[in-house]
């Protein structure tokens, strides 16, 4: 298409090929073919076709990123990060910018490009696919070890993402000393309130309201029964994934896994507060505060041997993922619907990374490999190259 800097010399009433124009045309007053200047049709249309083209779904977040090599686990995260509705929308209307002025910070670059890269994935008049060059400029400034050209995990990449974004944005400018304090005396709720009041007087911004959630960990003496109680926020959960002799597992079982009481003994035995002693110890996971949104990083890869992948199929449920049975206390905000998913395909030598994503505008599944976004059918989501898991908290004004 020409430059939309050109001249053009309107031979004809353009209205007669775009029906559309005169309406407009009328609007605008021009009532007769002769009075109307080519100038004038031509603004119309090009803005026309503007305005079209915003209102079209190639500007409703469905553009892929160019892969700058090898920078397809980035690719991955940074859309379902831009399908994030709450996140996207702190982007989108500049809300950042609030944060970022309020803090008076001088690093602030991480924050703006990663703004800078959803805006223009959001609202570019093109289906072309955008370059994430400035941005990764960017993290790698913020993570060195994201520097060149090598395939990073995409759930170590999210981490460090969020943290960076997290720490320019932070509320708090000013960290308040470390006191130590004794919750202990308190009912485990109560305690775990506290616990939550004091990390949010040292981290709180939107990436804190939206990813993070509260652990609650449970250490119960098996010689006197004393039990002891930590709390910790978390912005994933790393889930190992459940061995059944058929091959399949569900993402409840991966959940069990990770939550089932473990026996520690031997040189695990920790030390009773109430025995003075090492005893063997039972320890339990708990959620103690649902995130608003939660991610669940299955975890495919060996933490021992990077060589080696779980390819097991983890069956997940993509709507009303009820996870109240995990709940420390009896939670009725506990329950999720999936609106994206990083994948994995191929082996650990020789792997790429892709999304499947549900738009929040139009609610469809989309794929995104890279530059090229596809639809895709909502049966097609679940696969074995499932490997970072987005779920949004349904409100429970809807449960």
């Amino acid at each position: 298409m020409p430059s939309m800097r050109q001249s053009y010399t309107v031979t004809e009433d353009p209205s007669a090929a775009f029906p559309f124009l005169k309406q407009e045309m009328r609007r605008r007053g021009s009532v007769s073919r002769g009075s109307v200047s080519g100038s004038v049709l031509v603004s119309t249309f090009v803005g026309l076709l503007i305005n079209q083209a915003k209102n079209s779904k190639s500007a409703q977040g469905l553009v892929g990123l160019r892969n700058l090599g090898n920078t397809c686990f980035m690719n991955s995260i940074l859309q379902c990060l831009s399908n994030t509705h709450s996140l996207r929308d702190y982007c989108l209307h500049n809300s950042h910018r609030r944060d970022l002025n309020n803090n008076s910070r001088t690093n602030t670059a991480l924050m703006e490009e990663f703004a800078k890269l959803i805006q223009s994935m959001w609202t570019s008049s093109s289906s072309e696919a955008v370059s994430p060059s400035e941005f990764k400029t960017q993290i790698q400034r913020y993570a060195p070890r994201f520097v060149g050209y090598n395939q990073q995990d995409a759930q170590e990449f999210l981490r460090f993402l969020l943290d960076g974004l997290h720490n320019e944005v932070n509320r708090v400018t000013v960290r308040p000393r470390g006191t130590m304090e004794d919750f202990d005396h308190l009912p485990d709720e109560e305690k775990g309130k506290k616990m939550w009041s004091k990390y949010l007087e040292r981290e709180d911004s939107k990436i804190v309201d939206l990813f993070v959630g509260q652990l609650k960990s449970s250490l119960t003496c098996s010689h006197c029964g004393f039990c002891s109680t930590v709390f910790d926020p978390f912005w994933d959960l790393s889930l190992p994934i459940a061995k059944k002799g058929y091959g399949e597992v569900s993402l409840m079982d991966c959940m069990r896994l990770f939550t089932k009481e473990d026996v520690l003994d031997g040189d695990e035995k920790p030390t009773c507060y109430r025995c003075k002693a090492r005893r063997r110890c039972t320890k339990k996971f708990t959620v103690q505060k649902f995130p608003k949104i939660l991610v669940l990083h299955l975890k495919r890869f060996s933490e021992a041997r990077r060589t080696s992948k779980l390819s097991t199929f983890v069956n997940f449920s993509m709507k009303d993922l009820d996870l109240r049975e995990f709940a420390s206390e009896n939670s009725i905000n506990a329950v999720y619907n999936l609106y994206a998913v990083s994948n994995h395909s191929g082996t650990t030598m020789g792997g790429h990374y892709t999304a499947y994503c549900r738009n929040p505008t139009s609610g469809e599944w989309y794929t995104f490999n890279d530059s090229r976004v596809t639809p895709m059918s909502s049966s097609q989501v679940r696969s074995s190259d499932a490997y970072v898991l987005f779920y949004e908290l349904v409100s429970s004004s809807r449960m």
